[in-house]
């Protein structure tokens, strides 16, 4: 009848390990669009199954991209972040294995004479003191039977493909801000030079003006306006210079190197704006997107963390066990078998009343599961609404540069007209500077579009996921 009864608890305890404690949270389905609000995908291809080098033809960007991966700060940190969670990950798999701890005492107590203790061993040993001498092996082992080690492990995991993906999130923005910097660059390039052609045909403007002056043709009040004009592009080139040594410096720190000159082998006019953008479907970007991965992990790990709490309301069996040599003299202390000694032990533990504190820790672990999920919806709106924001500077910047193209080609084309006109008479200084001024607005305004234009083509790459492969 005892047998049975053994029996019957072991088939219980394999019942009861069968059991899932906790029931996973799934991710929430159906949160992506069928399409993005500005694209009608015509197949399932996208730029962000491009690999890098493959959508970033450009060497010199290539280069320094290459240089940030390797030596930028924030990518070196989470290459350690992945190092420490696969530490952890590695330390979770042996969860199911026993711990195993060797001690070694050595101990020497002296009773008082007067003492009971003091006395008894004056009585009995002929002896002031007791000695102690003691090698041990202890084992200890918890049975995994509500899956608390089980869930530990999963969430191990889950925690280590988080820091894998976090990286992947700090590449693919790395990459856009590699590549937007350098595009910056040139921009500032393109509008120093501007800047400088603009000075010096205000120059020559001033030169007649002053010619005409001292004719008599005009007043004092032309030379002023002319000198104004002058002034105002002159004070345009320092501070393009500014911004173009504050660019520098700040590429080069984010390419993990000191300030220093970039060499550019480009010009901004010689950038292609690529044509075929496809962005594919909403639901293969969320594949790609390092940041919904982690959003996704994330579930993992709240699912995990409820499973352990949920196991810590039950009850535990550990299995203890120890064995090793122990003697009340040195000499005797390895003596084999007789200083031998062993002890096995087993108990189940089921915890009653802590305060609260396992139904609070069960029920925050749910709140944190559940705002985990939130979380996710959140990440995945945001995205899609990335993408929508990147096509919809795509498009439009088309339709912005087309028509800055023709008003510069405009302006351009009255600003010589003006000119010829001045230098025959038939026009007066005042149409000449104010075309030559628009002419130099409409110019910088036409390398900023441009700018922009291959900046959304970069951020649209990123927002669809790519950069990373």
């Amino acid at each position: 009848m005892k047998r049975f009864n053994i029996y019957s608890i072991l088939l219980l305890v394999l019942v009861w390990s069968g059991c899932k404690v906790s029931k996973d949270l799934a991710l929430p389905e159906g949160l992506a669009p069928k399409m993005f609000r500005t694209s009608v995908p015509k197949d399932s291809s996208s730029i962000g199954d491009l690999p890098l080098k493959s959508f970033i033809s450009d060497l010199t960007v290539q280069n320094l991209i290459d240089t940030a991966l390797v030596k930028n700060y924030d990518m070196q940190i989470a290459l350690k972040n992945i190092d420490a969670a696969e530490v952890l990950f590695k330390q979770s798999k042996l969860g199911n294995l026993p711990e195993l701890k060797l001690q070694v005492t050595a101990s020497s107590s002296r009773p008082s004479d007067n003492s009971l203790n003091g006395l008894s061993l004056n009585q009995f040993t002929g002896s002031t003191h007791i000695e102690d001498y003691s090698a041990n092996l202890g084992v200890f082992w918890e049975a995994d039977i509500w899956g608390k080690i089980r869930n530990q492990k999963a969430g191990a995991l889950a925690s280590f493909l988080q820091t894998s993906e976090a990286r992947k999130a700090v590449q693919t923005r790395l990459v856009a801000n590699v590549a937007q910097g350098y595009y910056n660059l040139l921009m500032m390039d393109a509008q120093l030079e501007i800047a400088r052609k603009n000075l010096k045909l205000n120059d020559s403007t001033l030169r007649i003006i002053n010619l005409q002056f001292d004719a008599g043709q005009v007043t004092s009040l032309a030379i002023q306006q002319a000198q104004a004009q002058q002034l105002n592009a002159a004070q345009l080139i320092p501070r393009l210079e500014q911004s173009v040594a504050l660019q520098e410096n700040a590429l080069s720190v984010l390419i993990g190197t000191l300030p220093k000159a970039i060499n550019r082998a480009t010009r901004l006019d010689n950038m292609n704006i690529p044509t075929e953008l496809s962005a594919g479907f909403p639901s293969a970007m969320l594949s790609r997107r390092p940041d919904i991965k982690s959003a996704e992990l994330a579930l993992n790990v709240a699912n995990a963390k409820v499973g352990v709490a949920k196991a810590s309301l039950y009850p535990s069996l550990v299995i203890t066990a120890s064995g090793g040599v122990n003697s009340f003299k040195a000499s005797n202390w390895f003596n084999v078998p007789a200083s031998l000694f062993g002890l096995v032990s087993g108990g189940i533990t089921q915890p009653i009343f802590q305060r609260g504190q396992l139904k609070s820790n069960l029920e925050l672990a749910k709140i944190d599961r559940e705002k985990t999920v939130i979380q996710f919806r959140q990440s995945v709106l945001n995205a899609v609404g990335e993408v929508s924001d990147e096509l919809t500077k795509v498009e439009k910047l088309k339709d912005q540069y087309s028509i800055a193209e023709k008003r510069a080609q405009t302006l351009q084309q009255a600003s010589r007209n003006a000119s010829l006109l001045f230098k025959s008479g038939m026009a007066n200084y005042l149409e000449v500077i104010t075309a030559q001024g628009n002419l130099l607005q409409s110019e910088l305004e036409l390398t900023t579009i441009k700018t922009e234009q291959l900046n959304a083509v970069v951020g649209l790459y990123r927002s669809l996921g790519g950069g990373w492969q």
